[in-house]
């Protein structure tokens, strides 16, 4: 990619980018969120027309107009927000558009086929009569890759393909990367995790607000040099919290049973614990253990099957959503997309969603627009939420990280008692990271009750002050963070500690 520029209204999002591709290497593209990563990926893939600059392959200028164009030149792309059909199933999601067919006939035991081979070959099982709205975001960046294998594709783009994944599933997928650069294809590998870079790729290229930085090898350098060449500055990899004295019982769960939605056991078994003032307790798991039906039981977006959830001693089991925000939750959810944002609003209209009828915001039914305008300004600068126009940028034209920092935002700002986080620092990079667990830190500080939900073993490590352990929808461990390791807690994690725990119990 040859001097490569591309505009948005009120932002040069890449400004004169060059980057080249070897074959079989591994090539990480480097940025803060809104840096223009995603954007340039999306111009090599045909979603967007560069204003200058040009594209060559194999020493050949190319025409891409289109995704179309990008496929037939073997060109494939992970995308960091999925292009799937949620009323699909995964085999038909994956076969989307080059369907193979006799005389207009589908031919759906030949495709299912080479994707049962696919998946077997490079350990990406997945169900695939399972409809993509049923299954966890991390079977669905699975579908994603199968997607691009079942195309055959050469040079793949994975556009922050580990932000939705656990630990041992990253393992995995950094495996199969390495794998396919042994078979002689070629990755762009846009991420923020700078160990993943180390571990996995040759080159990285790093872009700062839209403009070339550096290329460089990986071999030759560290974390701290790549970090101080996305953000400009130092960052502080250790999250700085001091002991704190925890008081009340905000979030009380009581024998929590939820039902799953596809069939009718259930996915969390009689769970209780307690969130009190000045904590932060962390919710581990491997995705698809229940921590998704968990937090949408206490958050009032599913029904509990039995049990009972109370805040600040007030019953909450059967509270509506809008009940539950005005009683004190505030909730940072796990698809930002889905249950965070409308994403055709307004910046400015997604800041006030939880807060547009209170009388700060509304007369007699009106919106005061000039308050809603006013605070939107306030919280983008106070959050640092990058994007072309500001308060009336449409929020679906900013980059993923901003959308996350903007529900941060309006999650943090608002009255709470108590924080749902599952997954906040998702897709954001190493400067965001450290901004977000500084407000979370604070928010437990300003007697605050908080509870994370993550993914991330060096996150529930770092920033947590007692982390309970989830595993198929039972609590199975409860864990002080000083006092444990990354192995132990990845052992009760993956269930095999619990065993050994019923083992003992079992007098064997």
């Amino acid at each position: 990619m040859l001097n490569i520029t591309k505009e948005f209204p009120g932002i040069i999002a890449n400004d004169n980018i060059t980057l080249q591709l070897k074959k079989g290497e591994i090539h990480a593209l480097l940025g803060e969120n809104g840096a223009g990563k995603s954007t340039l990926m999306s111009v090599l893939f045909g979603l967007y027309q560069a204003e200058k600059g040009e594209i060559r392959k194999n020493g050949q200028v190319v025409t891409i107009n289109n995704p179309n164009d990008a496929n037939a030149l073997g060109i494939g792309m992970v995308h960091q927000h999925f292009k799937l059909v949620d009323i699909f199933t995964v085999l038909e999601n994956i076969i989307l558009g080059i369907e193979p067919n006799t005389m207009g006939f589908l031919k759906k035991k030949e495709a299912r086929e080479k994707v049962m081979a696919l998946s077997k070959k490079y350990g990406l099982m997945v169900d695939p009569d399972a409809l993509i709205e049923d299954i966890t975001v991390g079977m669905q960046q699975r579908v994603e890759i199968l997607k691009m294998l079942y195309r055959d594709n050469e040079i793949l783009i994975f556009d922050e393909p580990t932000a939705v994944l656990t630990p041992q599933e990253i393992k995995e997928l950094l495996q199969i990367m390495k794998g396919f650069a042994k078979e002689g294809k070629s990755i762009l590998f846009i991420t923020h995790k700078l160990n993943e870079i180390m571990e996995v790729a040759d080159k990285c290229t790093v872009l700062r607000k839209g403009k070339y930085i550096g290329t460089v090898d990986v071999k030759d350098t560290t974390k701290e040099e790549l970090s101080k060449m996305m953000v400009g500055r130092d960052i502080n990899f250790k999250v700085a919290k001091e002991e704190k004295e925890v008081g009340d019982v905000v979030l009380s769960v009581k024998d929590l049973s939820v039902s799953s939605k596809i069939h009718k056991k259930d996915v969390v078994k009689n769970v209780s614990f307690n969130v009190r003032r000045g904590e932060i307790v962390c919710l581990a798991g491997i995705d698809g253990n229940g921590q998704t039906e968990l937090v949408d039981a206490i958050t009032g977006l599913d029904k509990t099957s039995s049990g009972s959830i109370t805040l600040s001693g007030e019953d909450i089991t059967n509270a509506s959503i809008r009940q539950r925000s005005i009683a004190g939750i505030s909730h940072i959810p796990e698809d930002r997309h889905k249950h965070g944002l409308v994403l055709d609003y307004k910046l400015e209209d997604n800041l006030v969603l939880q807060r547009y009828w209170q009388p700060e915001f509304q007369k007699r039914g009106f919106i005061k627009f000039d308050a809603v305008r006013k605070y939107a300004h306030r919280l983008i600068k106070e959050y640092d939420i990058r994007s072309g126009q500001g308060p009336i940028s449409i929020t679906r034209s900013m980059s993923g990280g901003n959308q996350q920092k903007a529900i941060i935002a309006r999650e943090i700002d608002k009255e709470h008692e108590l924080l749902i986080a599952v997954q906040p620092t998702r897709g954001l990079d190493v400067g965001a990271i450290e901004y977000v667990h500084k407000q979370l830190v604070a928010t437990r500080d300003a007697g605050k009750a908080v509870f994370l939900v993550s993914l991330e073993l060096d996150e529930v490590l770092n920033v947590s002050d007692r982390i309970l352990v989830i595993y198929e929808g039972e609590i199975v461990g409860e864990l002080d963070p000083k006092k444990t390791t990354a192995e132990e807690l990845g052992l009760y994690m993956s269930g095999a500690k619990r065993d050994v725990l019923k083992e003992i119990n079992d007098g064997k």
